[in-house]
């Protein structure tokens, strides 16, 4: 089976590809697309929370550094990975990639850039959710300490 891990440079996407990694039998998947999509008019950059090297470089850039951390995750657990940039709109890009790679399974955090705490699904989870042509699996953040 092939799954689809898809980024957007959130530290909850990065929780949301170890959620995968910590239930999933690897004997069981041959392939694993870790997938940035960048926004070619964007007006903000592609955050990257993840890579060690921030990188005051191109919206590209940034999504690079985000597939390597989240595809770092992946290493040496058995399934090939591969490190995909897409652009265009993210729920978009990553429901194509999902029927380009013939994926069994997409993986997408809920939530990771969303403007508020009290969105259950972020947008573009639930997109993917609705539109993707095989299960879904959204990660969602967990919940905060509430403060006393």
């Amino acid at each position: 089976m092939h799954v689809v891990v898809a980024t957007d440079g959130s530290r909850q996407s990065l929780a949301a590809a170890k959620q995968l990694k910590s239930f999933a039998d690897p004997a069981k998947i041959t392939d694993v697309s870790v997938v940035a999509v960048i926004r070619p008019l964007a007006s903000v950059a592609f955050a990257d929370d993840l890579s060690e090297n921030k990188l005051d470089g191109s919206f590209r850039d940034a999504a690079q550094g985000a597939v390597d951390a989240i595809a770092a995750v992946f290493d040496g657990w058995g399934p090939k990975v591969h490190k995909r940039i897409r652009s265009g709109s993210a729920a978009n890009e990553i429901i194509k990639a999902a029927k380009q790679y013939d994926a069994g399974l997409v993986v997408v955090a809920a939530g990771g850039r969303g403007l508020s705490d009290s969105v259950l699904v972020g947008s573009t989870a639930q997109r993917v959710q609705h539109y993707a042509p095989c299960p879904v699996l959204v990660v969602r953040p967990a919940p905060k300490q509430k403060k006393r």
